[in-house]
């Protein structure tokens, strides 16, 4: 991007929460060349502090959420923020393909702007009404470029909303490469009466992730134990079946915590059964940990683990398969010992907060580079 003024990119969510999509933005921004003049445009206050701690300095705007899809007076106030940051690229960062609509045509009337939309989570099935599909559908093809977090997450985000064959590039998420220390958190006696290996996971506790179907591996797996980091709708849900099937005192709920990823080191096996997914961040930090894991084959999750060198990949709902995977691992430690280092190794080959940032910043200077024969 030599010979023109520093490049100034405008981040967008209209998240009112943080999970995946949102800490992937953090650490894209964290990453970002320091050259590059970064600023970040949110609807919730917690949500852009959150994201904007990664990269000190940030400037954080944030606007009234709309309210529906006809909100002129918050359109108003997204071309407001946009055009007094003045960016040369608007990056909306889309949580599921309906999101960030305000903020990306606020930018499309932004003259001289250009703008990306990456895709975090394909979501095939969701009950769109037919007016707002069509809608999306006509403004994702007026924006310059498109994202989404893997190879086949981006060809269902084409197919869902409506886009054009390879018109979706691929960029894959990463976290930083940090090591994590076996000190950094250590399950108390009074949390794990049940004994070693422990099969453990990181997320939301919602339908999408599955746990269900790790809790009820556990009666088929009378010397494992199931820790699970996070808290959401689906815990009470969780502990009651754990009881009803006799294995309560093997299930570990830590509820939130501000250090999940420091929980990896207790675990011996990572798994994610998920119903659907893009590409897991936690899925990338169990790698880094050096963890063998099991996890659907849903959105790009095979493009991070490598069956049968990283972990296991199975059929989404196929429990025969999972209870299969994880009696492999928890019966030879010698293999989730040699899966989990060469996990290791590819985490910090092609899944770093650094990686992911050079590939954005290459998609940046194709957005901005004039073709041949375009009008400048």
């Amino acid at each position: 991007m030599s010979g023109r003024r520093p490049l100034r990119v405008l981040a967008y969510t209209d998240s009112s929460s943080v999970g995946g999509a949102e800490l992937a933005l953090g650490y894209l921004l964290g990453a970002l060349a320091p050259t590059i003049e970064v600023g970040l445009l949110a609807v919730d206050r917690d949500v852009g502090e959150a994201i904007g701690a990664h990269r000190p300095g940030v400037e954080i705007q944030v606007v009234r959420a709309p309210r529906g899809t006809h909100d002129g007076a918050a359109l108003v106030a997204h071309l407001g923020a946009i055009r007094g940051f003045s960016p040369d690229l608007v990056h909306a960062n889309q949580s599921w393909p309906w999101a960030c609509g305000y903020g990306e045509l606020a930018a499309l009337l932004t003259p001289g702007v250009r703008v990306l939309a990456v895709d975090h989570l394909p979501i095939i099935g969701a009950a769109i009404p037919r007016r707002r599909l069509i809608a999306r559908q006509r403004l994702a093809r007026r924006l310059n470029a498109h994202v989404s977090v893997g190879e086949r997450s981006a060809r269902l985000i084409e197919e869902i909303v409506g886009l054009p064959p390879r018109s979706v590039d691929s960029v894959p998420n990463g976290v930083p490469a940090m090591q994590v220390e076996s000190s950094s958190v250590r399950l108390q006696p009074q949390w794990m009466t049940a004994p070693a290996p422990v099969i453990g996971s990181l997320g939301r506790l919602t339908d999408q992730k599955g746990y269900e179907r790790l809790v009820r591996t556990l009666p088929h797996l009378p010397e494992a134990s199931l820790v699970l980091v996070g808290d959401g709708p689906e815990r009470e849900a969780l502990q009651a079946l754990a009881a009803d099937l006799g294995v309560a005192q093997r299930l570990t709920i830590t509820g939130w915590t501000s250090d999940a990823r420091g929980y990896l080191p207790t675990f011996d096996i990572f798994a994610l059964p998920s119903s659907w997914e893009g590409m897991p961040l936690s899925i990338l930090e169990a790698m880094h940990a050096g963890l063998p894991v099991v996890a659907s084959d849903v959105g790009s999750v095979a493009e991070a683990v490598s069956d049968g060198e990283t972990g296991y990949v199975i059929g989404a709902g196929d429990d025969a398969m999972l209870l299969d995977r994880l009696t492999m691992l928890l019966s030879d430690p010698a293999l989730r010992a040699c899966l989990g280092n060469r996990a290791r190794v590819i985490a910090h080959e092609r899944f770093t907060d650094t990686a992911m940032a050079a590939r954005y910043e290459a998609v940046y200077e194709a957005m901005l580079t004039p073709r041949a024969g375009s009008r400048p």
